[in-house]
């Protein structure tokens, strides 16, 4: 089993990491929109694509801050779906992760 101290840091630490990132795309959103057509598409464009990064990050949060519940709770660690305890290599690498490798070859 990890210490699940310096998980929670580095939970925490990816958050915050994250948390910058959505700040940054949101004031990139909030840009004004070019007057020209074609600067304009391009922009929107650019915009759908900040968009799904941000998306994305966002549910890396909730993957993050589920991850962070399960440590308060003392269920992190073991899969959410079987109940086996989760490799610690694989915690390693993806650290939020709720269910271990044979319950994620099955999603």
């Amino acid at each position: 089993m990890p210490d699940l101290v310096a998980m929670a840091e580095k939970l925490r630490a990816r958050r915050a990491e994250l948390e910058g990132e959505i700040a940054k795309i949101a004031d990139e959103l909030d840009d004004p929109v070019p007057k020209d057509w074609e600067d304009s598409a391009s922009e929107r464009q650019g915009d759908e694509v900040l968009e799904a990064l941000g998306s994305h990050d966002a549910a890396e949060m909730r993957q993050i801050d589920a991850a962070l519940a399960r440590i308060e709770d003392g269920s992190y660690g073991y899969c959410v779906r079987c109940g086996s305890e989760i490799s610690a290599e694989r915690l390693a690498v993806v650290p939020a992760t709720p269910v271990c490798r044979t319950c994620a070859r099955q999603i």
